[in-house]
């Protein structure tokens, strides 16, 4: 890896330093990938290894985020990939149907009507000073909107939203 300014190979030190500035962007970037905590962390330290192990790939002169956000998102694709493969299971008969095909599924709304009333008992439990906010948020407010509608500093709007999820959370613990 040639370095532009001194015409010198990037050391391996070098080469860790800048990855490390860097690596802090990855994991806004995973959790958006995979929307679960662990699972993000897991993506950045995959994303990391790859990066290492195949830093004689990287050249000097180019974007170094650019190829990282590049190895993190082709790393998320081939993972996801391979999970719908796993789960995917094909029938062998003549027909040869896909068992979990969408095709054949029939919908039970009485499973989310028993939800909808879980939630509407969790939110009716839920204070008012945090609920209010929640609501109007869940229906599309922005936290600026919802603090002057309701005349509280922006702080108190999130915190009071945050409160409310974690209410919430709890008392819905058996949908986790």
């Amino acid at each position: 890896m040639l370095n532009k300014t001194t015409n010198t190979f990037m050391t391996a030190l070098e080469f860790s330093y800048q990855v490390g500035n860097f690596s802090k962007f990855l994991k806004p970037f995973a959790l958006r990938l995979t929307r679960d905590s662990d699972d993000a962390n897991d993506l950045v330290q995959d994303t990391l290894v790859k990066a290492y192990t195949n830093r004689d790939k990287y050249s000097d002169g180019t974007n170094l985020k650019a190829w990282l956000f590049t190895i993190m998102k082709n790393t998320f694709i081939t993972q996801y990939q391979r999970m719908v493969r796993r789960n995917t299971f094909i029938d062998t008969t003549e027909n040869l149907h896909f068992i979990n095909s969408s095709d054949s599924l029939q919908e039970n709304n009485a499973v989310s009507h028993f939800i909808k009333e879980d939630i509407d008992k969790a939110l009716s439990l839920t204070e008012e000073i945090y609920r209010v906010p929640f609501l109007m948020y869940f229906k599309g407010f922005k936290y600026h909107e919802i603090a002057e509608e309701l005349d509280l500093p922006i702080g108190t709007v999130k915190n009071r939203i945050h409160i409310a999820r974690k209410t919430l959370k709890s008392s819905l613990k058996m949908y986790a």
